[in-house]
């Protein structure tokens, strides 16, 4: 029988539906919550502004398995059936109606087909059906595989069509699963945890290991939000250095190492997120569970109520303090907190793809609904991925308009697919197929709710310091527009980005954003980390991957446990109770302590801490042969920018410069000993690296020779060698090498050089 899925309403006043009902008995079956959900996907991330998680079937052309359940009727009778679905193209005008699917009852399809009408979500009539007293089945049966919808189906002896409310959980909805007064009060916690993503989660286990009692709230299935197999954005910023190098141990324990974005599912261990959690005693992880509300008294946040997106059921948690780790800051909108949103430039949400090639011929559908393109019209998908630039809705709605984003995101993926398989690229993949689209959307920006200190890219260029800076930032100020390559087709949403990168971020030791960014200066007992904390939009473009927002995350998860401990608000860590707080972020990531006043342990195995710049990610100087001379070490002139994203690198990284930039770089050793040495230059190949960088090599100051050398290649996850040089030397000499951009004919690419005896 499918649970709290049905509620005979007999006898009663249908006055909340239309003043001219009469009585009548009905049935209100809600889609995400049928007993056998077969290939259909469950969506949850438009509930806010369509009033109802629903069923997705999301086939990539492919039909999917039938979704069905069983109701039961108490006495013969003639229903009228109407089905909450609509033609996800329809808004656009454009034909085909995609998502076409069939409900069946008792294996019989009705005689419309769904999906068919409708620009916005709508109760589409299905004619009669006579159902005898008894148990029924009912079905939700597939015809296209691209992205058919269904959010309820309504059985009625009344012809009249039930009431369209968007509102969530709407009172409708309730009487009729039977839910009305039926609340569950959740025990009291320390800390709700509002979203689930890398803030999110990080805030709990923080916050857990420091004695808080915290509830963490996920609308999905799994934990990780754009970092998870469902959006699959592999997690970038760098972790443990700057101010406070244990902040992003916590971090480093559950995030993922993938190789590409998109990567493999495998590759985001959802699993092992869950299990980090599930293994804290302090945190009750409600996963499937979708926060709503909020109840506010004078500023303060009481309570928050969420649903479980599969039952309906209700349930209200309250606590002294919260976290809005939702990425849209919904949680700081309903308790009114201050807010920004830029009006335009933003930047839009990504649903990444992959395809693959399959040993024999593979046919795709003809997509007349889908974006109309050649093979010009987009970027070749390279290495067999759409990659974070499927990018749409600069301009767009972030929160209203979601869903048309990921929709329009879905219409260029699958006219880019068609284009290759059926247009002018056909010739070229005969054994193509669709391996991958994510349904659910990567979004970039929305709201920012408003902290005491709003951080500006001035800020982070400048080097201003705060008192209670503790996230390094490390990601340059990454910022996306539409490529005009691509944008001249669909002036009106475009789809392909591109992005604008201020480099001027110190990517070794990170630009310390101030903990007063991660609370809201209105709602006192608010704390908010990941990308809806209180930045500029500029800002926003270096604070928003992954692995910063889980470091956000982790200084939350400290303060709130200071805040429970002293029975105080956000705002007083940072006036009265900062230098506790630089205490506990000096700890490493394991430690933790029963309750908020309980002794804290520290495990004798904890790993060292790392330095200012660091954990060393690269090959550790002291292994290798002779002097090693790194590039932090070495004397820099003119535009360098630090990177680490080539391997097989020295220590912490490397720089790299363009071949018109007019810069130099200088390095520097002394000889410990008379002898004969190789004097050997260090680089990471790499397509656009230089094929006639100059090297010039002296001996304490005088120049003794020149050469240039190519520095280009395929990437390799090891480091390649070029010895310039082998000079009879003294002990306590200098030899200095110097690299220079001077018609390099590329990249050069500075990393260290070694001075090896022979």
């Amino acid at each position: 029988m499918c649970r709290l899925l049905y509620c005979w309403i007999v006898l009663i006043s249908w006055s909340c539906l239309t003043a001219n009902s009469t009585n009548a008995a009905d049935v209100l079956l809600e889609a995400e919550a049928f007993e056998n959900q077969g290939g259909w996907k469950l969506d949850t991330q438009f509930i806010q502004t369509m009033g109802s998680p629903y069923l997705l079937a999301h086939g990539l052309g492919q039909p999917v398995d039938d979704a069905s359940t069983t109701f039961s009727v108490p006495e013969d009778g003639e229903y009228h059936v109407f089905t909450r679905t609509y033609d996800w193209v329809a808004r656009w005008e454009a034909s085909g109606a995609p998502g076409k699917f069939q409900v069946q009852i008792d294996g019989k399809a009705l005689e419309p087909t769904f999906g068919t009408s409708g620009a916005d979500w709508m109760w589409q009539p299905g004619g009669k059906v006579k159902l005898a007293a008894g148990e029924h089945k009912i079905a939700l049966h597939d015809l296209t595989g691209f992205d058919g919808r269904c959010d309820a189906i309504y059985l009625s002896t009344d012809a009249t069509p039930p009431s369209n409310d968007a509102e969530v959980m709407s009172s409708w909805r309730r009487e009729r699963l039977g839910l009305t007064g039926d609340t569950i009060e959740s025990r009291s916690y320390d800390l709700v945890v509002v979203g689930g993503g890398y803030a999110g989660t990080a805030a709990a286990l923080s916050a857990a290991r420091m004695g808080c009692k915290v509830a963490l709230i996920q609308d999905r299935s799994v934990l990780g939000g754009n970092g998870s197999s469902e959006v699959r954005v592999w997690a970038m910023g760098l972790i443990r250095r700057g101010n406070y190098p244990r902040i992003g141990e916590i971090v480093e324990e559950f995030c993922d190492h993938a190789t590409k974005s998109p990567g493999r599912a495998e590759e985001f261990v959802d699993d092992l997120k869950e299990e980090k959690v599930r293994a804290e005693k302090n945190i009750d992880l409600f996963l499937n569970h979708h926060a709503y509300a909020a109840e506010t008294v004078e500023g303060i946040i009481k309570s928050v109520d969420a649903f479980d997106v599969r039952s309906g059921q209700i349930r209200r948690f309250s606590a002294p303090l919260f976290a809005d780790c939702t990425g849209h800051g919904w949680l700081g909108e309903w308790a009114n907190a201050d807010y920004d949103v830029t009006p335009e430039g933003r930047m839009g949400m990504s649903n990444m793809w992959v395809w693959a090639e399959q040993e024999e011929p593979q046919t795709f559908p003809q997509t007349p609904w889908a974006l109309q393109l050649s093979m010009q019209d987009f970027p070749y998908p390279r290495d067999h991925h759409g990659q974070w630039f499927w990018e749409s809705g600069f301009d767009k709605n972030p929160i209203g308009g979601a869903e048309a984003i990921r929709d329009w995101n879905l219409r260029a993926v699958y006219g880019a697919f068609n284009a290759m398989k059926n247009g002018d690229g056909a010739e070229r993949h005969p054994n193509a197929t669709l391996a991958w689209v994510a349904y659910i959307g990567g979004p970039r920006e929305s709201r920012r709710l408003m902290g005491d200190i709003v951080l500006t890219q001035d800020h982070v260029v400048e080097k201003h310091e705060f008192s209670d800076g503790c996230v390094p930032s490390t990601w340059s100020i990454d910022l996306h527009y539409p490529k005009e390559q691509y944008s001249k087709k669909f002036p009106e949403n475009p789809f392909i980005s591109y992005a604008v990168h201020d480099r001027r971020v110190d990517r070794s030791y990170g630009y310390p954003v101030p903990y007063r960014c991660f609370y809201s200066r209105n709602v006192s007992n608010l704390f908010m980390a990941g990308r809806n904390v209180s930045v500029t939009h500029e800002a926003l473009g270096t604070v928003r991957v992954m692995k910063t927002c889980g470091m956000m995350g982790e200084v939350v998860g400290k303060a709130a446990s200071i805040c429970i401990d002293h029975t105080c608000r956000p705002r007083d860590v940072y006036e009265s109770y900062w230098s506790e707080m630089d205490d506990l972020l000096k700890l490493p990531g394991v430690a933790r302590r029963e309750t908020v006043s309980s002794e804290m342990v520290i495990p004798d195995d904890v790993q060292p801490s790392a330095g200012p710049r660091g954990p060393m990610e690269g090959v550790n100087p002291n292994k290798l042969k002779g002097i090693v001379v790194d590039d932090e070490a070495a004397e820099k002139r003119g535009t360098w920018t630090v990177g680490t994203g080539l391997k097989g690198f020295i220590a912490h990284g490397y720089r790299y410069a363009g071949n018109d930039s007019n810069s130099s770089i200088r390095f520097t050793a002394a000889i410990p000993e008379d002898g004969k040495y190789d004097v050997i230059v260090l680089h990471c190949p790499h397509p656009n690296r230089g094929t006639t960088v100059p090297v010039t090599w002296s001996v304490d100051e005088a120049q003794q020779g020149t050469k240039r050398i190519d520095m280009q290649g395929e990437t390799t996850a090891e480091h390649s060698e070029s010895k310039v040089a082998s000079l009879q030397l003294k002990k306590g000499q200098k030899v200095s090498v110097t690299l220079s951009t001077d018609g390099a004919g590329g990249t050069v690419h500075a990393d260290a050089i070694r001075v090896v005896k022979q």
